[in-house]
């Protein structure tokens, strides 16, 4: 679907209402028009420039993180996995994981959802967050065959999900620092 040009400060607050009413409402609930209506827009022009509510409303989730994992870049893996947490406050952190959880649950009912989050959001954390590993093991930091690699995506995810579970506490900065601090750099050897 061909997409007409908006400008970077129109796109980032369409994004911004996107995100605001999916909190509002959840993901089921959020429509189309209402998305319409209250970025002042026509559904006309929300489908012609990102074709469904899934896509989106995903674009919107990866615009609100502007810097992914590959792009850090401090000289050492805990420096950039440091950067990584550090980049957001903890408000912003709850409310992230707050909607993912959200679209997580919406995600077992709507398969395309599913494939714009995997395509969108998912894969290109992952790659980010490979090419962040790849570059560790290219300063020498982390064996090349460490069998850990192949779950730092998995003890990220596990971090952001069990401390809600586990704790019935939110995510925050001090408590992703110290988790990666004691459970992932460990596990890599460091």
């Amino acid at each position: 679907m061909a997409r007409t040009r908006l400008t970077p400060e129109r796109e980032t607050e369409l994004y911004a209402a996107v995100l605001d009413l999916l909190r509002e409402v959840g993901y089921d609930a959020l429509t189309m028009d209402a998305i319409a209506a209250r970025t002042h827009s026509s559904k006309a022009t929300l489908y012609r420039q990102w074709g469904s509510k899934p896509e989106l409303v995903v674009r919107a989730m990866r615009d609100n993180k502007p810097v992914g994992p590959g792009q850090m870049d401090t000289g050492s893996l805990r420096g950039d996995l440091h950067a990584m947490v550090s980049r957001s406050d903890d408000c912003k952190m709850e409310q992230d994981s707050a909607l993912m959880r959200g679209l997580l649950h919406a995600v077992h009912d709507n398969p395309d959802l599913h494939q714009a989050l995997r395509e969108l959001l998912v894969e290109p954390e992952m790659n980010g967050l490979a090419e962040l590993m790849r570059r560790a093991v290219d300063r020498g930091e982390i064996a090349a065959d460490n069998p850990a690699l192949d779950f730092v995506p998995h003890m990220l995810v596990g971090a952001v999900v069990a401390r809600q579970l586990i704790e019935d506490r939110s995510i925050d900065r001090s408590f992703l620092l110290s988790y990666l601090d004691a459970v992932v750099l460990p596990a890599l050897g460091l």
